[in-house]
């Protein structure tokens, strides 16, 4: 009888260490980022997109307005809102 009280005992102080430990990241929850990070260099640009070097140049030249933070002189572009800005009809409307 003894025993089975220890492990109620060990059950409920686990459970009370799991509710506790997800309540406290209950507004921070573990793994709801993409893995994709929030801002890209330029310079790394080719390998989030899937483009060659070039065409990530000219499509940066044709059009200039695409969504980006310039910070201590190094450009960087939001990876959601260019991708959004690449799928949508703004860029083949001329």
């Amino acid at each position: 009888m003894d025993i089975s009280f220890f492990w109620l005992g060990i059950g409920l102080a686990a459970m009370g260490y799991f509710i506790g430990d997800g309540l406290k990241n209950f507004n921070n929850p573990k793994g709801s980022s993409s893995g994709y990070p929030t801002l890209i260099r330029e310079k790394d640009l080719p390998v989030y997109l899937g483009l060659s070097k070039e065409e990530i140049q000219e499509l940066l030249r044709k059009y200039p307005d695409a969504p980006k933070v310039e910070l201590n002189g190094t450009t960087y572009y939001p990876y959601h809102q260019l991708l959004d800005w690449l799928s949508s009809n703004d860029i083949y409307k001329s």
